[in-house]
């Protein structure tokens, strides 16, 4: 009776606690972001770009970080191309006024399209790896973050200069980290079988099971404007919506802890600004 009990129980607090995280609502904040970018033609569908991005946050009122990318691309006919590309990722604190340690994102990703008198629609699906340098917490996250992003755009080719577009774009993390744990309001517990009885969190109430949690962390939708300056020079300015839930592990470093597992949502808009010359 005892144990059936305690599995009731277990059920409840399962329920209750929505797998062990609990809601946290980030609120609304706004930044923007400025890019230049060189793109080089090598050979017929074969290109070359870089670009240097910089980025603010915290209501435009906080640098961000550089963002650095080098890639390259090769249309295959008109409805396939192909690309790879490597960014160097530089954020910096606000908190000490420091640069924190770099990251290095590798891509790869393949986009179909067809045009349709003046619009065009394309598919673009985008896997990427972002290896974290510098020390980082092993119970909170991978040494490498591993994403699938899937983004849908249409565009209109009707006018002289000008090409609006807009596209939605979804973001899924393939090895966030798997918590084996429940959350009864006030503490963290793990039902033990052998035992039959819970463990509170700081007497190794939960378990890290591995980087193996897949699931949507970001929606993202934009809306913006090319303007052709000069066949060579492009303008590209945008508004772009960020709607991000991520599942958030806070641990000590020696995994005895778990001080809290939330899923983190909130709206970030930026205004966007990019400049483009290719040759």
């Amino acid at each position: 009776m005892k144990r059936y009990f305690a599995i009731f129980c277990l059920a409840g607090l399962m329920c209750f606690g929505a797998n062990a995280q609990t809601d946290v609502d980030l609120g609304t904040e706004l930044g923007g972001r400025l890019a230049v970018s060189v793109d080089k033609k090598l050979a017929r569908g074969l290109h070359v770009n870089v670009e240097e991005e910089i980025r603010f946050d915290n209501n435009f009122g906080a640098f961000d970080r550089f963002h650095t990318t080098v890639g390259v691309s090769y249309k295959v006919n008109d409805y396939l191309k192909i690309g790879a590309g490597y960014a160097w990722i530089l954020p910096y604190s606000t908190t000490d006024s420091t640069f924190k340690s770099s990251r290095h994102r590798l891509m790869v990703d393949v986009t179909g399209g067809v045009r349709v008198g003046d619009w065009r629609f394309s598919l673009r699906e985008r896997f990427q790896a972002t290896v974290r340098t510098g020390s980082f917490n092993a119970y909170q996250n991978p040494g490498t973050l591993l994403a699938l992003k899937s983004r849908l755009k249409v565009q209109y080719k009707g006018l002289r200069r000008m090409e609006p577009y807009a596209s939605l774009e979804l973001r899924n993390t393939l090895n966030a980290p798997s918590i084996n744990a429940s959350y009864n309001g006030t503490y963290y517990v793990f039902y033990d079988e052998e035992t039959d009885s819970y463990s509170r969190s700081g007497e190794a109430g939960w378990f890290l099971d591995g980087f193996n949690k897949v699931y949507l962390n970001r929606l993202r939708g934009v809306l913006g404007v090319e303007y052709r300056l000069s066949k060579a020079s492009t303008v590209d300015v945008s508004l772009m919506g960020d709607y991000v839930m991520d599942l958030v592990v806070d641990a000590n470093a020696e995994g005895t802890k778990l001080k809290s597992y939330t899923r983190e949502t909130g709206f970030v808009g930026w205004l966007t600004v990019g400049y483009k010359y290719a040759f």
